[in-house]
């Protein structure tokens, strides 16, 4: 009778069943009653991070006389600074070197104390031992948030150049900032979510994202352009854009003059491109794999069908890089070897450093987040926007703040800001799965990232790898990017740029001020740590764009004459035989 339920306990057990799901239904309704109200953001994460700062503080008087001593010094270095009319950029300047400045302006000293907190918030956070470093980490994050909301350029009273415009504009910029003000209440409050910076310069399809080509493939979930070649031959080798999933594609084919795609054009690439769906409620349940087969995988079938079976230069941006070496681990993995090289632009394989972004990520964020998508399906894309505004909120708040509401000024758009606020939202199963299991989990590097019941590994990858980071990027900092070189087993070029997470890859060779450093780690050579690299690279003046294009061209078969765009003949194409060719950009990137 051992191993037999009665009905009796089967009865329990089904009650207890019920009880404890119905239980957990309760608390997730009451999570996203909260979460609608907060952004998706939890404050018990934050709440405990300063909690546990606080509590290793008061246990050590030594630490407290030590972040005494420093803020008087800090206090003491402004004034100063103040009285030699220099910041923290200027230190070492002789006195009084700043034509005009006034010393004994309280004004002016509120600006260098400021300045300093802003220093003092970096030793603040590490001088009590024992505190967690994720937690110090969103201690620091919060203090630097304190402090650039106390800057005085943020006050109108206090805000030198607000007040000298008032007056010689008789206060019509105080007029101008608060309809600006008004029209971004509204915008935010009954439109679309969030204050715009456009003003209809740049639209898509016409000086955005408007590099000849048709679309040539169709799914559910994705539109596959073909650009139109524009040279009279092309490498037999095309290839394929991965862009994130979380922004839509034309990043890399913004206006002419800053176009990826259309450089690529011009070389004599035959370049197809992933336009990704925006997904809404009916996609809640598309989850990573699904972008990956109907994604990364149907692309690269119909591409292999039009090019005449010809191996494929496959490129991923951001995390469409990151999905793109999961596909091509595991397509290595099963012996597949069509690719003829994989190139990573600013995307990471590794998460155990995932930059500023990791302070949102933990078990307790996760559950909030899944809580506030829950009842819709999806992410809002502002969500993930307002979190990317943190990141920089001195640049992308700040002093907007001060531009449109003190100074009364509109900001005039370019491509890239236009590009910046054309959001997309993450289907709920997708976003919570990536999140889970790389940035929390981190389980592609450690071997735990399966791909059709088995596991995938970076050194699965046997096509060379060109990687770019960006010294500035907040997204995926260029350290953890470097880490590459570390896990892959085949030749591996590393490109760093100068610029951040967008404009160092947006870097058209005319664009001037540009640097990069390269070097390639042939899959024999030892692993190097990035300080060492830094010494050892070879580092050229100009855009990393005509490196990568000699990179391509040194791997491609000769060219020959470009083929004909047509419809790809392959099952899973949408696009009806008797249809005529949609134009690039296509439907997918217009969804709102």
């Amino acid at each position: 009778m051992h191993g037999t339920v009665g009905p009796e306990a089967a009865r329990t057990e089904e009650v207890s069943s019920v009880r404890h799901n119905t239980l957990r239904e309760l608390d997730r309704f009451v999570r996203m009653q909260i979460a609608k109200s907060s952004g998706g953001m939890s404050s018990i994460s934050y709440s405990v991070a300063w909690f546990d700062w606080a509590s290793h503080l008061a246990i050590a008087p030594g630490a407290q006389i030590e972040l005494g001593l420093e803020t008087l010094t800090a206090t003491m270095r402004a004034w100063e600074r103040t009285l030699n009319g220099t910041s923290r950029a200027q230190d070492g300047n002789p006195p009084f070197s700043v034509p005009g400045f006034d010393p004994l302006n309280p004004v002016k000293f509120l600006e260098r104390y400021v300045e300093e907190l802003d220093h003092l918030v970096d030793k603040a956070a590490y001088v009590p031992k024992g505190v967690s470093a994720k937690n110090r980490q969103r201690v620091r994050f919060g203090a630097h948030q304190a402090v650039d909301a106390m800057r005085p350029d943020n006050f109108f009273p206090l805000n030198a150049d607000a007040i000298e415009q008032t007056v010689k504009e008789g206060g019509m910029n105080v007029v101008r900032g608060w309809m600006n003000w008004l029209g971004d209440m509204h915008r935010l409050t009954q439109v679309d979510g969030a204050p715009k910076q456009t003003d209809g310069k740049f639209q898509v399809g016409k000086n955005l994202a408007a590099t000849p080509g048709k679309i040539v493939y169709r799914n559910h979930l994705i539109e596959l352009i073909q650009y139109e070649p524009q040279t009279d031959e092309v490498y037999a080798e095309p290839i394929l854009f991965v862009p994130a999933w979380i922004m839509k594609y034309y990043i890399l084919d913004l206006s002419p003059a800053n176009s990826l795609v259309k450089y690529l054009v011009s070389k004599g690439h035959t370049v197809f491109m992933i336009s990704w769906r925006n997904p809404t409620a009916e996609d809640a349940d598309l989850g990573f794999d699904d972008y990956r087969t109907l994604g990364v995988l149907s692309a690269l079938e119909t591409v292999k069908s039009l090019c005449k079976d010809r191996n494929i230069h496959a490129v991923g941006y951001c995390l469409g890089g990151t999905l793109l070496a999961i596909s091509a681990g595991a397509l290595a993995r099963d012996g597949d070897t069509s690719l003829a090289s994989v190139t990573l632009l600013a995307a990471q394989t590794d998460f155990r450093d995932p930059g500023e972004l990791s302070i949102f990520i933990d078990e307790d964020q996760l559950e909030w987040l899944d809580a506030s998508m829950s009842s819709k399906g999806f992410l809002e894309a502002e969500q993930m926007a307002g979190a990317f505004l943190l990141l920089r909120a001195r640049e992308l708040f700040w002093r907007r703040f001060q531009r449109s509401y003190l100074l009364g000024q509109k900001d005039e758009s370019f491509d890239l800001s236009v590009w910046n606020e054309d959001t997309t939202r993450m289907p709920y199963k997708m976003h919570s799965e990536y999140l889970r299991r790389l940035f929390l989990h981190n389980d592609f590097v450690q071997g735990q990232f399966d791909v059709d019941g088995r596991p995938v590994a970076v050194s699965d990858i046997r096509a060379p790898i060109f990687a770019l980071g960006t010294e500035k990027d907040h997204v995926a900092p260029w350290r953890s990017v470097f880490k590459i070189n570390l896990f892959a087993d085949c030749d591996v070029t590393f490109a760093l740029t100068n610029g951040g997470h967008n404009a160092g890859v947006v870097s058209p060779p005319e664009k001037q001020h540009r640097h990069h450093r390269i070097h390639t780690k042939n899959d024999y050579d030892h692993y190097i740590g990035p300080d060492a690299w830094l010494q050892t690279s070879e580092y050229r003046v100009g855009s990393w764009w005509p490196s990568w294009a000699d990179w391509l061209a040194e791997r491609s078969s000769k060219k020959q004459k470009p083929a004909k765009l047509q419809r790809a003949d392959v099952d899973t194409n949408e696009l009806k035989s008797s249809e005529k060719l949609p134009l690039a950009p296509g439907a997918y990137i217009r969804q709102t």
